[in-house]
């Protein structure tokens, strides 16, 4: 695919290769499918790894200028990527100077949006820093738990992070309070239109290292127990309010329910799994059928969690 035709993409590509810094990675019909999670999908018509925030912002005020979408990337972990693609530019934040882990003088941490959560939870351990250990299982960047509000075994990103760095599509920097971010149920509204570009978070009480890593273990383990193991793109559905979007799929006899490479796990009924060569299609054709018969089950229309990368559900459900 070739993309929009209203788009050179070719000029494109060129116009920022000679605007960025040349440590940035700039490539054309880039795959997405092996930067997901998910492990399906098609291609970015242009594909950015900024060297810095200068180059962010000159490729958002070019972005802006031109009328191209910016998508950013994480890590994938709650994405479905189109089959065809997605005629923009997407943005990955993979250097390491998007990565960095600072701890300041009062002992909180400073922490980059391309700091994976895998790394946070080990360098954390390292220096005796607990309260960060619910991370540790989340396929993701800072980044994506920022936009996500990710959350696990009780804990939210927001309950750790003490100011929110940001920069909005138009390539203006901010720094916000936790006060002023306005979040909920996986969604800060803060990043609806700008990408995060790192936090300041709040450890709890300084801990024995041998202490939190019990605890990693712990949480590791009741992951690996109640999540299965093949390609996902993590929990599908919101929860319903007092209720389980896996128990309501489970009681509606949808476990190992198939369309194409796509199944509902028997290990847990809120993960669609990649079974072998699924793809995006099949897996809105097996949303639409377990909302269809949660539906007409349990009466509960079950709202998508995961994101429909350079879309929206809307417009396929």
């Amino acid at each position: 695919m070739n993309g929009s035709p209203q788009f050179n993409w070719n000029q494109h590509a060129a116009d920022l290769k000679s605007l960025l810094s040349a440590s940035a990675k700039i490539k054309q019909e880039e795959a997405l499918a092996q930067k997901t999670t998910m492990r399906l999908g098609g291609a970015a018509r242009i594909y950015v790894e900024p060297a810095s925030k200068d180059d962010l912002k000159t490729l958002f005020i070019y972005a802006l200028s031109n009328k191209i979408p910016v998508l950013p990337l994480g890590r994938g972990s709650n994405l479905i990527v189109p089959d065809s693609g997605v005629d923009a530019i997407v943005v990955y934040l993979g250097n390491d100077y998007f990565s960095q882990f600072e701890v300041l003088a009062d002992r909180k941490v400073r922490v980059g949006a391309g700091l994976r959560l895998k790394n946070l939870c080990g360098l954390a351990t390292t220096a005796g820093l607990a309260g960060f250990e619910f991370l540790e299982g989340i396929p993701g960047n800072i980044g994506g738990a920022l936009r996500m509000n990710a959350g696990a075994m009780g804990g939210w990103m927001f309950d750790v992070v003490e100011t929110l760095d940001l920069m909005t599509l138009d390539g203006v920097f901010h720094t916000l309070k936790k006060a002023d971010v306005h979040t909920g149920y996986r969604h800060c509204s803060e990043l609806d239109h700008a990408i995060a570009l790192g936090a300041v978070i709040n450890p709890a009480t300084p801990q024995q290292s041998d202490v939190i890593s019990r605890q990693i273990d712990v949480y590791r383990k009741k992951r690996h127990e109640s999540q299965p193991r093949e390609p996902s793109a993590g929990c599908i559905f919101k929860n319903p309010e007092n209720d389980s979007a896996g128990r309501l799929i489970d009681v509606s006899g949808l476990k190992k329910a198939r369309v194409g490479g796509a199944e509902v796990s028997d290990v847990h009924a809120n993960f669609i799994v990649n079974k072998g060569g699924a793809t995006s299609a099949d897996v809105i054709a097996l949303v639409r059928h377990i909302r269809a018969r949660v539906s007409e089950v349990a009466g509960v229309n079950l709202e998508p969690e995961v994101l429909l990368f350079g879309s929206n559900w809307k417009s396929v459900l």
